[in-house]
């Protein structure tokens, strides 16, 4: 493919034992040969473990949250165009989509292109609209409710027995075993995502997930499937392996179709241990943690992703990714100066001239 030479904007530089998907975002197009570009890592904290990674991002901002409301993102984004110059805004944060949709013409009028579903793609794709969505896809969810308080966990476990899936309207996902732990688990997600709060029927079995690019078409503009090998005591893949299963592409063009989805999205599913019955668990709107496992493959999603919002045509045909690419995850520890930490903490911001680690930036 010819050359792309941008600044693309990546967001949520977090990478701690559940890492946000900023980080494997900018290592996917560091590891594309035709990405010639810099890249902005943007997070919330300056102690955002992606800032300090060697070689990954050529410079930072930190971002307000979310609660700050949409005029203060917006301001901050300006700003941030002004002074860093980025084409191209690839979020990674589910909290931060709905904001970024309003925006987006706003910004492309200002030179930063995004690739983002409509609000109302992104509303049906939601864990509260999950059993809607299903039925007009034809495809199979576990069953499930959305509770506006925690009495309706009682009721919850008398129709679909115990255990109990627990989920945050954003993030995060529980088994519970008694109505005791629901109750926990109700309090702790409401009070860090809002209600309502999603609980689902626990079907067991064994866990895949798609990554995919939606063309805002109906189309898939590329997938890559992945079973999960090793999970944390989060219930995060720390491993996984790309496999070829004809079915999770189908479930995941299902899902893209009905939608007509524009840009990045994941698809969990869960495979039923007693009658091989493939579920529709949650549909997540950005890419997974997961997604440098899909450059690794042959198959680079994010550059893709980038590649859209500049309107620029991908490879005819898609190529097909390679089954037994394998992804294991590590911890390690990052030797920076103090320097960078304080630039961030201080001003917001942090420019290439300003980095200073133990090794130079490298461009692969």
């Amino acid at each position: 493919m010819d050359r792309v030479d941008v600044t693309v904007a990546v967001t949520g530089m977090n990478a701690t034992d559940n890492p946000a998907p900023g980080v494997p975002v900018a290592r996917a197009l560091r590891h594309e040969p035709s990405f010639k570009g810099r890249i902005i890592g943007l997070g919330y904290d300056a102690l955002d473990p992606g800032f300090y990674a060697e070689g990954l991002v050529d410079g930072g901002a930190i971002l307000p949250y979310p609660s700050a409301g949409r005029e203060a993102l917006r301001d901050r984004l300006r700003w941030i165009r002004q002074e860093l110059g980025t084409d191209v805004l690839v979020p990674n944060l589910d909290s931060e989509l709905r904001a970024l949709i309003a925006l987006a013409p706003e910004l492309e009028r200002a030179g930063t292109r995004t690739f983002l579903p409509s609000l109302d793609s992104l509303e049906r794709s939601s864990k509260t609209h999950l059993p809607r969505l299903a039925a007009h896809a034809d495809l199979d969810i576990p069953p499930s409710e959305a509770l506006l308080t925690a009495d309706g966990i009682s009721d919850a476990a008398k129709k679909f027995g115990l255990p109990l899936v627990v989920k945050g309207v954003y993030y995060g996902a529980v088994v519970v075993h008694t109505e005791a732990e629901g109750v926990a688990a109700f309090h702790r997600f409401a009070a860090q995502w809002g209600v309502p709060v999603i609980v689902q029927q626990y079907v067991p079995g064994e866990e895949y997930n798609v990554a995919a690019l939606g063309d805002g078409k109906g189309n898939l503009a590329g997938a890559v499937a992945m079973r999960k090998m090793m999970l944390t005591d989060k219930g995060k893949g720390w491993c996984g392996v790309a496999i070829d299963n004809p079915e999770l592409i189908r479930i995941c063009e299902a899902v893209v179709g009905v939608l007509r989805w524009r840009g990045p999205l994941e698809v969990e599913i869960l495979r039923g241990t007693k009658t091989g019955e493939y579920f529709v668990i949650e549909i997540n709107p950005r890419f997974p943690a997961w997604i440098h496992l899909s450059a690794g493959a042959g198959l680079n999603l994010p550059y893709y992703a980038v590649r859209l919002a500049l309107g620029l045509p991908l490879p005819s045909p898609i190529p097909h990714y390679r089954a037994g690419t394998l992804f294991v995850r590590i911890a390690i520890d990052q030797i920076t100066d103090l320097s960078t930490f304080e630039q961030l903490a201080a001003t917001g911001v942090l420019r290439s001239e300003q980095r200073a680690f133990a090794g130079k930036v490298s461009h692969a």
